[in-house]
């Protein structure tokens, strides 16, 4: 990560609920007239994380205090949806207690390569109580660059799911939050 840049935590979405979808806009500009990554389609399920047990982001921001990047996260428990739509059980050390499920992590395109993404999953991670997180991932995104880079962060596929008929098909990774 830059040294130019500060992280922060957030607990609760309303007080960085716009710059979420500002930063969603950018990151995501090129998907934006696909159903699943419409912005209406993203704002709707921002608001339905931030309010799930245990949501939390982190964000990057510049020198000037412009925000650059965020990840976000909340608990899932044994039960919950997240679990249900997956098109294979996942291994049981998963769904035993409460895990971490990332929902979301973007950089803004000028601050992309410098190790941003890492640094704000890493922080998102430093002080979760849950024993393991998942995320979902395109496995076509930047022609399987996506999911290599999370491979390369110590994930491994344990399921899929499509979480709605608009979104493509999904690869759900996961490890332990912290590594050996």
């Amino acid at each position: 990560m830059t040294d130019r840049t500060t992280l922060k935590h957030h607990t609760h979405l309303g007080a960085v609920r716009a710059d979420l979808i500002d930063l969603y806009a950018s990151v995501r500009a090129d998907l934006l007239h696909l159903p699943n990554y419409r912005l209406e389609a993203f704002t709707e399920r921002l608001d339905r994380h931030g309010s799930d047990p245990g949501w939390e982001t982190v964000m990057a921001y510049a020198p000037d205090g412009k925000p650059v990047g965020y990840a976000y996260a909340n608990t899932v428990e044994p039960a919950n949806r997240w679990w249900t739509r997956m098109d294979t059980p996942v291994p049981a050390e998963y769904t035993a207690a409460d895990s971490l499920a990332i929902k979301e992590i973007g950089v803004v395109p000028p601050w992309r390569g410098q190790g941003l993404a890492l640094a704000m999953h890493d922080e998102l991670l430093q002080h979760r109580g849950e024993e393991f997180v998942t995320l979902l991932v395109n496995p076509a995104a930047g022609d399987g660059k996506v999911k290599r880079l999370y491979e390369g962060w110590g994930y491994v596929q344990i399921s899929g799911q499509q979480p709605s008929p608009d979104s493509p098909p999904l690869a759900c990774l996961g490890r332990p939050v912290k590594r050996p």
